[in-house]
């Protein structure tokens, strides 16, 4: 740990990666610094993987669907060969943005400015009045430039700007097994399809969102009220075991590359995780379905795959797999963020069981994730107007001796600040780096 005083100040701080964070601390200016922000996009979202969407959400040939690395718009589409393409949503002539719809089916796109056309693998074909230009334009490529990377990790497509970026294998890591086990609870990696979606902008730093996922500290005093009126209405429910987490069986892993996860399920499933669920409207009918489609002994197991998937998965540094919903984190400004809740539903299940997927994935969404909205714009209110105090603790079990090392997982108590340690770990390596940005350009055949 740097034993550097906290009253000591320096010029050029915003560069100084060791001093703004310290194994058990950050610097406030991580959150407030406009210069840190505009690195990260490079260094961070531009510079590693991260998540642009699932494949389902671009299901048909021609379909697209907008998508960011960072604050970078791409188009995301499937050709009519079901080839996936990634390209910037930028016209290659004045800048304009060639598409305006955040999703649909094109088999081309036109810049409204100056009617310049390209394809859906993001190939300039048409230009009104050709004629006027010379030999040295048309020795350009001036086909929309693309990221450096583009792979897929059994339906989730990630991209990177840094050619000298890691396989996306390798900058998953040990996460992989992690999200195999989310992706089979869902029925397997052909059976997943993204549903409806709910946007919440917030006005903080997209970190902010970032560290709650991996937070089990905070659940009983944040959503005190959620949990109070589950156990006097119902006598208990689902999540009533972060009532007293530092004693329960669940978890927290710090994984590879900035990843980890909370997991829920050795509390959430040790008896029934169907039966802890708080009530939601059709249940009672939704049980006799299954006992009539399912039979009486096999109808546990169908309710028990229809709850969420019991981990908190977060794959670094804008995607979370929470219950059985896609949650993807989108940075605006060093203040201001996106955040997309996306439910899933099943290619297997029946009308009934997705229904009722969508019924226990309204719920958190709808009533906790405010309690955590409301969090983060106050945190961000105030590391923006009390400078003097200048550091954000993050030394939960950090001395207690309770977070052990493994060969390639630190396993910690679910409280523990382990997952903000293990990420800005990656997150200042990252920073330190000076990566290759590139956006391809190449002549498309």
């Amino acid at each position: 740990m740097t034993n550097t005083s906290s009253t000591k100040k320096k010029e050029n701080a915003s560069s100084d990666w060791d001093w703004l964070v310290q194994e058990d601390r950050i610097h406030r200016t991580v959150y407030t610094d406009d210069n840190i922000f505009v690195r990260e996009m490079d260094n961070v979202f531009a510079g590693t993987w991260v998540y642009l969407l699932h494949e389902s959400q671009i299901a048909q040939p021609n379909d697209y669907r907008l998508a960011w690395i960072g604050t970078r718009e791409v188009i995301v589409s499937r050709n009519e060969d079901g080839e996936i393409q990634v390209f910037s949503n930028r016209c290659t002539h004045r800048g304009a943005t060639v598409c305006r719809e955040r999703r649909g089916n094109a088999q081309s796109f036109t810049c409204p400015y100056h009617g310049w056309r390209f394809d859906n693998q993001g190939k300039l074909f048409g230009i009104p009045g050709k004629n006027a230009y010379g030999p040295a334009f048309k020795s350009r490529d001036m086909n929309l430039a693309r990221p450096a990377q583009v792979a897929s990790y059994k339906g989730f497509i990630f991209a990177t700007l840094n050619p000298d970026a890691p396989s996306l294998l390798a900058h998953l890591g040990n996460v992989a097994r992690y999200m195999d086990e989310w992706i089979e609870h869902q029925g397997g990696e052909d059976n997943i399809v993204i549903s409806g979606g709910q946007r919440y902008h917030l006005d903080c730093n997209w970190k902010l969102v970032y560290d709650n996922a991996g937070d089990g500290y905070h659940v009983p005093f944040s959503h005190q009220s959620l949990l109070v009126m589950t156990n006097e209405r119902y006598g208990g429910g689902d999540m009533t075991y972060f009532a007293d987490a530092d004693r329960s069986n669940m978890h927290a892993y710090g994984l590879e590359n900035g990843h980890s996860i909370i997991d829920q399920r050795p509390d959430m499933f040790a008896n029934s995780a169907w039966n802890q669920q708080r009530p939601q409207p059709g249940r009672e009918s939704y049980v006799e379905h299954v006992l009539n489609t399912a039979g009486s002994e096999n109808a546990q197991a169908v309710l028990e795959s229809t709850v969420g998937a019991g981990m908190n998965l977060n794959i670094f540094p804008n995607l979370l797999l929470i219950g059985n919903q896609v949650q993807v984190i989108q940075p605006l400004k060093v203040d201001s963020v996106n955040v997309y809740f996306n439910a899933t539903r099943r290619r297997d299940a029946d009308v009934e069981m997705n229904t009722m997927r969508l019924r226990t994935q309204e719920d958190f969404p709808i009533v906790g994730e405010m309690d955590d909205a409301a969090n983060f714009e106050e945190c961000q209110r105030g590391l923006t107007f009390s400078p003097e105090n200048e550091w954000v603790d993050m030394s939960r079990h950090y001395e207690t001796g309770k977070d052990v090392k493994g060969d390639d997982v630190v396993t910690g108590p679910v409280t523990s600040d382990l997952h903000q340690r293990n990420y800005y770990a990656k997150w200042k390596s990252l920073m330190k780096a000076n990566p290759s940005l590139k956006m391809r350009k190449e002549r498309l055949k």
